[in-house]
């Protein structure tokens, strides 16, 4: 289709004296952030507002799905000193929500949770009334994995199923979409205190009964948030955009996704996981 974009997915990038703070932080921790790995189109807005979700375990993922911007390379050695660094920006920062997402790292025999572990332990030293989400990998779906990761102190788990199940050969041809769904529930079985949270991107050649039955099947298995966003090509080399979903189109699904029961959805052009996740618990 026409790489053009529709008037509704233009966005002015904020003055970078507005963006200065969470920049300077974040390169003088050497810290990662999702919001530039995978070229997030809301990156400025949120620096600018004083706010980053942090990638821990290295620039590099060990899976290669065909919409994602990150790095399939080499992993990076696990830094020991990224959770005391991630705990210095948010007191910087002056956060009271955090969200901590990494790459997928199926080279580490704990998948990498236990850096989950420590940097959600470094920001509750600062004060337990900041609130922590916790956007992971499937781990692949190992039970010990997830029994570890209950045990740290965080209030929302976060796990994105993206697409729909017809299309997850094509989108994520390492991950599935039966295991994705299953790590949700299990987690909470574990921690039942948590919100659980996911994500959908549509333009990729979706349906709607086949959104409508992802948002169903999420349901059925307690999901408390919900976000959908418009996916957007980070490079000719990544999967085309199929459809470029109106702003009408996104709230319907947001109006169908509350009928459904979940406690909020945030559903738009520019909705991603982690954009203004804060405001989904108040």
């Amino acid at each position: 289709m026409s790489s053009k974009f529709p008037s509704w997915l233009k966005k002015r990038l904020p003055a970078k004296e507005k963006r200065a703070r969470v920049e300077d932080t974040l390169e003088d921790l050497k810290l990662n952030t999702v919001c530039q790995g995978a070229e997030c189109p809301n990156r400025g807005e949120c620096f600018a507002e004083n706010t980053a979700t942090f990638m821990i375990l290295g620039r590099n993922c060990t899976r290669n799905c065909r919409f994602c911007a990150v790095s399939s390379a080499t992993p990076d050695q696990v830094d020991p000193l990224e959770p005391v660094h991630i705990a210095k920006a948010v007191d910087r920062l002056d956060l009271e929500y955090v969200v901590i997402t990494s790459v997928t790292r199926d080279d580490l025999e704990d998948g990498g949770v236990s850096q989950f572990i420590k940097v959600a332990a470094e920001i509750k030293k600062l004060s337990t009334e900041i609130k922590i989400e916790l956007l992971t990998p499937d781990f692949q779906g190992k039970p010990k994995i997830l029994r570890q990761l209950a045990e740290a102190d965080f209030e929302v788990f976060n796990h994105n199923i993206e697409t729909v199940p017809r299309l997850y050969n094509k989108v994520r041809p390492e991950a599935d979409y039966r295991r994705s769904l299953e790590v949700l529930p299990r987690l909470k079985s574990l921690k039942s205190e948590v919100y659980t949270k996911s994500g959908l991107m549509l333009g990729l050649g979706e349906k709607r009964n086949e959104v409508i039955q992802v948002m169903k099947d999420l349901r059925s298995v307690k999901v408390d948030i919900l976000t959908i966003g418009q996916y957007l090509q980070p490079s000719p080399e990544h999967l085309e955009v199929k459809e470029f979903i109106t702003p009408e189109q996104f709230a319907e699904y947001k109006s169908l996704g509350e009928e459904l029961g979940f406690k909020a959805v945030v559903a738009g052009p520019f909705a991603r996981s982690s954009y203004r996740a804060a405001e989904t618990l108040y």
